[in-house]
C-alpha cells in the first residue's frame, strides 16, 4: 500500500504558516509572486502540500523562487544555506548505489528526491538559484547530470566558493558527508 501523501489538517496550517513567514522574509527571491496566489495552489493539491513538508522536514527551507520563467510557473526550491541536512551522504541514483559493493549509503539523490516528491535542481536552475541568494558555501549538491555523462559513470555537483559557482564532476558511486542535493517543486 502506498503510503498517504496528505497532511492532517493541523499539519498543514503549522507548515502554511512557516512557508508564509518564509516567503514574507525573503520577498527578493520572489517580487512578482503574491502569497494569496501561492496558498490557492497549494490548497487545490494536498500532495504539493506533503512534498513540501517533507522538504521541510529534511533541512530544505523551501522558498518560492523567481527562476524566471516566461510562462509564469510557481516553484519552490530549497533555500537553505547549506545542502539539506538531512539529504547528505548520498551517491547520485539507484544505479551507483546498487554498484557499491561495501560502505554503501543511506539511499541515493535521485531515489529521496523522488520519494519527497520533487526533483533535483539541473545545473542551469542551480545558477539561477545562486542569483537570488549564496547557498552550499560549505557544502555541496548534486544536480540533474546529463544522460551522456552519468552513461559514462559521472554524476554532477555543484557548489559556490569565491563568489562563483562551480561545476564538478565525480564517480555517480561517490558519497561525502559535505554533498546533498537541493530539490524543487513546482506548482
Amino acid at each position: 500500500m502506498a503510503p498517504k501523501k496528505r497532511l492532517s489538517s493541523a499539519a498543514s496550517q503549522i507548515l502554511l504558516q512557516r512557508l508564509q513567514e518564509r516567503f514574507q522574509q525573503h520577498p527578493e527571491r520572489h517580487p512578482h509572486t503574491s502569497w494569496r496566489t501561492v496558498l490557492e495552489l497549494l490548497r487545490a493539491d494536498p500532495a504539493k502540500l506533503w512534498s513540501l513538508s517533507r522538504m521541510e522536514e529534511t533541512g530544505g527551507q523551501p522558498d518560492v523562487v523567481d527562476l524566471t520563467f516566461s510562462d509564469g510557473r510557481i516553484v519552490f526550491a530549497d533555500c537553505s544555506p547549506e545542502s539539506p541536512a538531512d539529504r547528505r551522504s548520498l551517491c547520485y541514483d539507484h544505479a551507483a548505489l546498487q554498484s557499491r559493493r561495501q560502505a554503501k549509503p543511506q539511499s541515493s539523490a535521485v531515489h529521496m528526491a523522488a520519494e519527497l516528491g520533487i526533483e533535483l535542481l539541473s545545473e542551469e536552475l542551480y545558477r539561477r538559484l545562486q542569483v537570488l541568494g549564496h547557498f552550499d558555501l560549505r557544502t555541496s549538491s548534486w544536480v540533474n547530470t546529463p544522460a551522456t555523462i552519468r552513461e559514462r559513470g559521472g554524476a554532477l555537483f555543484c557548489e559556490r566558493r569565491y563568489d562563483t559557482v562551480f561545476v564538478f564532476h565525480n564517480g555517480a558511486e561517490s558519497y561525502f558527508a559535505s554533498r546533498g542535493f537541493r530539490g524543487l517543486l513546482w506548482l
